[in-house]
């Protein structure tokens, strides 16, 4: 299953994805977690000192391996140089697994250890000083996305993306390739803004959209959060030693986080699980085909000198049975 959390700077949003990542490790579920914000946290929130965090491989740095190991034998694919984010797969495309080892893992992923198992952490890398005026950082979350193009997840396998902050996911189709969505939100009218935006531009393609009201302190907010969100809202969550005590770098062993806390958790994986029977791989393929022929007429072909509408196989639906013969 493919799960986002977003929500705008300062919601929780790394917060809430940790713990659920850690929520899915305890279950002993694979799982490999993205930090695609543009500020770096999700790798302390899950542990790692931060010397480790600051020094995990940035998957934008790495854009020429994986475009040419995903690339395969694609013949509609003349070069690796001709590739974009959007690019989809078709025959010959190498196709990512959450279980497999790759190349793409090997330079981009870091196991972590966490209390009750292990998970593959990738990062898009930090946005630098060399980048101010002269790069956009949605480049940066295209490695992303060409990564989600190409991945093939089963029912009992998840793939955790902690969003960028706001709206700014919808500057390409990524936010389409989700099975899940979580939004956090406070119970502010700050806070419930970006459901707003997120609510109208996901209606159109049929996002599944799920908040998750974040510092949640009495019947006041929750009442707000319900009047603001409707049937959208799934759970809340309220204060927790737990997690100020991991804010300090000094986090109790997960079993002791707090129950209400790990009930929550618990009902975020039931609702991405659910929406399993819900996968439409010929709707996933559509869309990706879109976004890519938008981003190919407006920037695309210009920067690349190819007609890149000719990389779209006609005959190629991205699923689960692919994954036997289409592996490279």
């Amino acid at each position: 299953m493919k799960i986002a959390f977003v929500g705008k700077g300062g919601s929780g949003k790394t917060t809430l994805s940790s713990l659920f990542i850690r929520h899915l490790a305890a279950t002993e579920s694979p799982v490999v977690a993205v930090d695609a914000d543009i500020n770096q946290h999700l790798g302390a929130a899950l542990g790692l000192p931060e010397p480790e965090a600051a020094a995990m491989p940035a998957m934008g740095a790495h854009l020429p391996l994986i475009k040419e190991y995903l690339r395969g034998s694609n013949p509609r694919i003349v070069s690796a140089d001709t590739m974009i984010k959007t690019t989809p797969p078709g025959e010959g495309s190498r196709l990512l697994r959450v279980r497999e080892d790759n190349p793409v893992y090997e330079a981009c992923a870091r196991t972590v250890a966490l209390d009750d198992g292990d998970v593959r952490l990738m990062a898009t890398g930090p946005f630098t000083e060399s980048d101010l005026g002269v790069s956009c950082y949605h480049s940066k979350v295209g490695a992303v996305e060409l990564c989600l193009n190409h991945l093939v997840d089963g029912a009992d396998e998840y793939v955790v993306v902690d969003m960028t902050a706001g709206s700014d996911s919808f500057a390409s189709g990524l936010f389409t390739r989700f099975d899940m969505t979580f939004l956090v939100a406070e119970p502010t009218r700050k806070g419930v803004s970006v459901y707003r935006q997120y609510k109208e531009y996901a209606r159109d393609f049929g996002v599944a959209l799920k908040v998750v009201g974040n510092k949640v302190q009495g019947e006041d907010d929750l009442d707000f959060l319900r009047a603001e969100v409707g049937d959208d809202l799934l759970v809340t969550v309220g204060h927790s030693d737990w997690v100020r005590a991991m804010e300090k770098g000094r986090p109790p062993r997960f079993e002791l986080l707090e129950a209400e806390n790990r009930m929550s958790l618990q009902a975020l994986q039931d609702a991405a699980d659910d929406s399993y029977a819900h996968r439409d791989w010929d709707r996933y393929t559509r869309q990706m085909v879109h976004f890519h022929l938008r981003n190919a007429e407006s920037w695309g072909n210009a920067k690349t000198g190819a007609d890149l509408a000719a990389q779209v196989d006609p005959g190629f639906v991205l699923g689960e049975p692919l994954t036997a013969g289409r592996l490279g």
